[in-house]
Formats: structure tokens, sequence, C-alpha cells
């Protein structure tokens, strides 16, 4: 992806198949192109990923679909699959330790 391009996070709706993350991407100052990506309210239920990554995980494969185009795919819809969100997870696995738990007290 080109350093002049600039990728914006407009929001998403929620649809009867699944959540569509529309992202803008901005070539120039009037070459803007938007994009949708959508991941399936069935990924959300089964737990394969939380609400609050669904623009993480849909950024990522934005990125790579630029990348991967020279920066014009040729889609502007694109579907997110169980492999991706898999990738996205244990890309971003983190310690199973939450930074809140009550912590153990010392004998003394």
């Amino acid at each position: 992806m080109s350093d002049s391009i600039l990728m914006r996070y407009m929001g998403f709706e929620s649809k009867n198949g699944g959540r569509e993350y529309t992202f803008e991407v901005r070539y120039a100052a009037d070459d803007i192109r938007d994009f949708t990506l959508i991941i399936s309210n069935e990924a959300f239920a089964s737990h394969r990923v939380r609400y609050q990554d669904g623009p993480g995980v849909c950024s990522l494969k934005l990125r790579q679909e630029l990348m991967a185009n020279a920066n014009h795919p040729s889609r502007t819809n694109f579907l997110i699959t169980d492999s991706e969100l898999e990738d996205y997870r244990s890309g971003h696995n983190k310690s199973s330790k939450s930074p809140y738990a009550s912590k153990a007290e010392d004998d003394f």
C-alpha cells in the first residue's frame, strides 16, 4: 500500500446476514473509493470474532487487498472468511490473563 493513500474507517451497519464495515480510501484529492467488508452474524455468534475486533479484521483485509492489487482492487466488496478470522486472531493473540484480574495475595 502506498504511503500517499489514506484509508479511513467510516462505520458499520448491521444487516440480516452480518455487519457491513465501510472504509474510504483516498488516493488523491479527487480520487476516492468506498469499500465494504462483511463479517457474518454467525462468526460473531460462534465467538470466532469479537464485535470490537470487527473494524481491525476488516482493516487488515483491505490493506492486504490494496497491497496485492497495486492499490486498486477490482472489487469494492469483500466477505471476511473463516481463515481470515483465524489469521487475525492468531496474529493478535493476547495473554489469556486479564490485566484487571485480582492479584494473588502474598503470604508475609
